[in-house]
């Protein structure tokens, strides 16, 4: 985990009155120690994996004190769960495109975006403060092959799937 993610947790915690916590320490370094979105029970049974005994009530109290802290965002995947991203500190602009066919996340970046985020923004008499953009698409390689190995590896690990429109 960076640095100055911790130390940016410290400051806040500090700031907040709350004490560090061994449970609390181990939370975070299992969200910060890849960049992948989870849920709050994908968290907890991650946790469970590394032979943490936090709690999900703690698992829950950090990913509120993290997402206040701005070290976390909550985002909408589109599959009616609460998801968080920790990929906001490097990336504040970052969007997603979702396969609705396998679940697959894409984060991307393009400047084309933002400026059409500033552009709007400014016209309609705004100052753009964070930018979000969710697109849902369509799995080429299962229209053209009929499979698609993200949604194959997706279904053995369990992973859930998004709502899909018919």
């Amino acid at each position: 985990m960076e640095h100055d993610i911790r130390e940016r947790l410290d400051a806040f915690i500090k700031k907040k009155g709350l004490r560090k916590t061994s449970q609390r320490d181990e939370i975070v370094d299992i969200i910060f120690a890849n960049d992948e979105h989870f849920t709050p029970d994908e968290l907890f049974d991650r946790l469970r994996s590394a032979g943490s005994r936090a709690s999900r009530a703690t698992v829950y109290r950090t990913l509120s004190l993290l997402s206040e802290a701005n070290l976390i965002h909550e985002i909408d995947l589109g599959d009616g769960q609460t998801t968080y991203d920790p990929n906001f500190i490097d990336r504040p602009t970052h969007n997603h495109l979702v396969c609705v066919d396998c679940g697959k996340v894409v984060e991307f970046e393009d400047d084309h975006l933002d400026l059409l985020n500033d552009c709007v923004t400014r016209r309609l008499g705004y100052r753009p403060v964070s930018q979000n953009l969710r697109i849902e698409a369509a799995c080429e390689k299962l229209r053209n092959t009929g499979g698609c190995p993200d949604l194959l590896q997706a279904r053995l690990n369990g992973k859930r799937l998004p709502n899909r429109k018919k």
